[in-house]
């Protein structure tokens, strides 16, 4: 097992990191300072001219559209991938590079690498039909359009997929689609034009065969966005997490993606290395709160001594160093055996990530937070936001239970006769 980076990888690494000292880090303040004008001017689902900016240097270094795995197309070669896609970089090959944009977690849009929109690319490359690759495919690759994802559901509990009760109907050249869903993340922006939407095609069919999945135009009639959800106070306008409305919503046959029933197969090809680019963003994420926390505590006095030298702090930050570096490690070896033996091989290390990178992340904001005292809950700090993104995704992809159910099922089954 070789977790070391390749050489392209480091070259890349070295070039995104240049990036970002160079662009984004410096442009932090300017994203806040434009959310906070577009609020006031009641623009605040206008997409931010920041990171607009930024898209045509990330072009033009070389850094766009990292994500996409060599095998995403079905393709067997690394050569083949490339000139279809572009980079055709591994999830091992990823994944740090995932780390470094985690860091400022608006980043990854600059380079075309974010959720959901890199989720739904990959499973368009890999599932979608030649037609379904030209016409939403390509403006993703190319950044025109943006993308949403339509699985959970406000009236069921939607960790059990298959409570999913939207309604997929063939009728004649067409399927009419029914379903309210939310935390549709994406929808809230101007420039979502596509959704991939789940639902059952099938409710007599066995559990795990009802499911479809199919495309959506954002367009279409009978599609409404109804309102934006708050995560701890936060909107994340433009992006958004919307509940959306779909009555008698009709698209042509062509739209469904592999075929009737494939929802299930389709949502394991595509959830596992969307949990890759999660957990490696929240390494990310924890890292710059280690250094702040570090920073702080060398910088700040309380009861005659630095905050830094309170044994105290001393010993989250050794515990802190700990957990990040045992998640990263854990993140890393589910990335190698996914692109060695496919996601199945690795259903195990791949439920373990989401479970330990999300607490992990978690726990490391909130000691950082309490080093900065007040500062660490207000707008003065990364700190507030990082904890509600890293708290949100011990739900999303999937809850902490429902992975840790899934480990504990694998686990004693090394026990069965």
């Amino acid at each position: 097992m070789d977790f070391s980076y390749s050489p392209r990888t480091q070259d890349l690494q070295a070039r995104l990191n240049a990036f970002m000292a160079e662009h984004v880090y410096p442009a932090e303040a300017a994203w806040a300072a434009e959310i906070d004008a577009n609020t006031q001017a009641g623009r605040r689902w206008t997409p931010l001219q920041v990171i607009e900016n930024l898209k045509p240097k990330a072009r033009a270094a070389g850094l766009w559209n990292l994500f996409l795995p060599p095998s995403a197309d079905g393709s067997h070669s690394r050569a083949e991938a490339d000139s279809e896609f572009g980079f055709g970089l591994s999830n091992q090959d990823y994944a740090p590079l995932a780390e470094i944009m985690g860091a400022v977690p608006w980043s990854s849009e600059a380079f075309n690498c974010s959720a959901p929109d890199t989720g739904n690319m990959e499973t368009i490359a890999r599932y979608g039909s030649v037609e379904q690759k030209q016409h939403w495919l390509e403006p993703l690759l190319d950044g025109r359009i943006r993308s949403a994802f339509a699985m959970t559901e406000p009236a069921v509990a939607s960790s059990d997929a298959t409570n999913i009760e939207a309604d997929i109907r063939r009728d004649g050249d067409e399927y009419v689609i029914n379903g309210r869903k939310w935390w549709t993340s994406g929808a809230g922006d101007p420039r979502c034009a596509i959704y991939i939407f789940m639902g059952k095609t099938d409710h007599t069919a066995p559990r795990h065969a009802q499911q479809s999945m199919i495309l959506v135009p954002a367009n279409t009639p009978g599609v409404k966005v109804l309102r934006p959800l708050s995560v701890f106070g936060y909107d994340d306008a433009p992006h958004g997490h919307m509940e959306v409305d779909f009555t008698n919503v009709r698209v042509p046959a062509s739209n469904i993606l592999l075929g009737e029933g494939r929802g299930f197969e389709i949502a394991q090809g595509r959830l596992g290395p969307g949990r890759i680019h999660h957990c490696m963003r929240l390494i990310g994420l924890a890292e710059r709160a280690l250094k702040l926390m570090c920073e702080r505590a060398t910088s700040r006095s309380a009861f005659g001594k630095t905050i830094a030298q309170q044994t105290v702090t001393q010993e989250r930050i050794a515990e802190a160093r700990c957990m990040i570096d045992q998640a990263r490690l854990l993140t890393l070896k589910a990335a190698w055996m996914m692109d060695r033996a496919g996601n199945k091989s690795a259903r195990a290390e791949i439920a373990m990530i989401k479970v330990v990178a999300p607490n992990m992340a978690c726990q490391v904001t909130d000691w950082a937070m309490q080093v900065f005292g007040g500062a660490g809950m207000c707008q003065d700090t990364p700190l507030a936001y990082f904890y509600t993104l890293a708290r949100t995704l011990r739900y999303a992809d999937g809850p902490d239970e429902v992975h840790r159910n899934a480990i504990a099922k694998i686990e004693l089954g090394k026990l069965a006769p």
